[in-house]
């Protein structure tokens, strides 16, 4: 008998491109490896919502996140496949209540994604909990730090997974308490990624957003930043010193004077809304790039997490080459050809230099790379292999 697994997302909530490709890639990685799949949300946990064009997240703004939802799962072959329950008003969407409790119910795993969602134990008695960490670094110091809230979250499930491929291992000091977080990377469907003809004139791009003030953390005395800001402010020269192309959707404009700063050193910068509120767009916009660009958290930076993004991994599935900021990633992600780990500006540069010189290698070696390190088959059988 096919397994049967249980997606626990966040997407109805958040309607844009990021979130939408990174769920679908593990429903169809799952399918791909004979599963039954089926997508769960609701807001009995976390109710607030974002919705596009709107100033702050609200809680009752849950139409267009459903019409969103509905429209890019069915696109891909998962039309019956997913449940909303929109948790004050008892209202289901998508597959419905009865159809809905009896995927649950029959559930050999219930994977949580990002702990946006808190489901009962009793809704999937058979199955086994598996605990997604996204935010590495950031989960583990808030837990060491003693949020009591996480604290029961996180541990409401068997098993735990972690994008900080380092945590846990010698050599990485960010805290575990009891808890044995096992590395795991996002799963590429690659076949939704075809590769185009690459365009003479593409820029370097890449998508997220400039800044995320009041989330910092500590460790011991030292304090981490959860922002990407001040990381992006070391590398403004980038476009005079490479000659290349840098275009960044990122919500820059709502920082007056970083825009200025980055508009008057030859950055592009596009509203994320256009790029990210249609995850066609979305795709659209990696597929026609040169290759990605990006920074990362200081927090993972400095603790080196060993993190590297659902969107780096798009890129390469794209065979598009990834210039990414050294998080510790490279002992377990093989780096140096169709991606390119940086630590400073001098290293950032020599990269540009390796590219403009074989820029065709890398880009093949981009696509092989995502294909063999963030294959389903590979990146889900530990999951699987509970089970047994």
């Amino acid at each position: 008998m096919a397994p049967r697994i249980v997606i626990a997302g966040y997407l109805v909530r958040f309607p844009l491109g990021g979130y939408a490709w990174q769920a679908l890639h593990f429903l169809l990685g799952f399918r791909s490896l004979g599963c039954e799949v089926f997508f769960y949300e609701d807001t009995g946990y976390y109710a607030e919502a974002y919705v596009p064009g709107e100033p702050a997240m609200v809680t009752a703004g849950y139409a267009h996140g459903i019409d969103y939802t509905e429209a890019f799962f069915g696109a891909h072959g998962c039309g019956d496949a997913w449940a909303f329950w929109d948790a004050g008003a008892d209202r289901w969407h998508g597959a419905g209540r009865d159809a809905t409790h009896d995927a649950l119910a029959r559930a050999d795993l219930v994977v949580n994604l990002g702990g946006v969602n808190r489901l009962q134990r009793a809704a999937s008695p058979r199955a086994r909990s598996v605990y997604v960490d996204l935010d590495p670094a950031y989960t583990q110091l808030r837990l060491h730090a003693g949020d009591r809230r996480l604290r029961a979250l996180v541990g409401d499930h068997d098993l735990h997974f972690t994008f900080g491929e380092n945590i846990g291992r010698p050599g990485c000091r960010i805290p575990t308490g009891d808890i044995a977080w096992q590395p795991l990377r996002q799963p590429i469907v690659a076949s939704l990624w075809q590769p185009l003809p690459p365009a003479g004139d593409a820029a370097y791009s890449t998508i997220g957003k400039w800044d995320s003030a009041g989330r910092d953390v500590m460790l011991g005395t030292e304090v981490f930043s959860w922002r990407k800001r001040t990381e992006w402010l070391r590398f403004v020269d980038l476009p005079r010193l490479t000659g290349e192309r840098f275009r960044i959707a990122m919500d820059v404009a709502s920082h007056p004077d970083d825009y200025r700063r980055l508009s008057d050193a030859g950055w592009e910068i596009v509203d994320p809304l256009v790029v990210s509120s249609d995850p066609d767009a979305y795709r659209d916009f990696i597929r026609t790039s040169k290759g990605e660009f990006t920074v990362a958290k200081d927090v993972n930076v400095r603790l080196a997490s060993g993190w590297f993004s659902d969107r780096g991994a798009c890129y390469l599935a794209a065979g598009r080459p990834v210039v990414n900021q050294d998080t510790g990633f490279a002992p377990r992600l093989p780096a140096g050809s169709g991606l390119l780990a940086f630590r400073d500006l001098e290293s950032a540069l020599a990269a540009f230099d390796e590219l403009a010189t074989h820029y065709d290698r890398h880009r093949a070696a981009a696509r092989t790379l995502a294909l063999e390190q963030f294959a389903p088959e590979r990146v889900l059988a530990p999951m699987l292999a509970a089970l047994r």
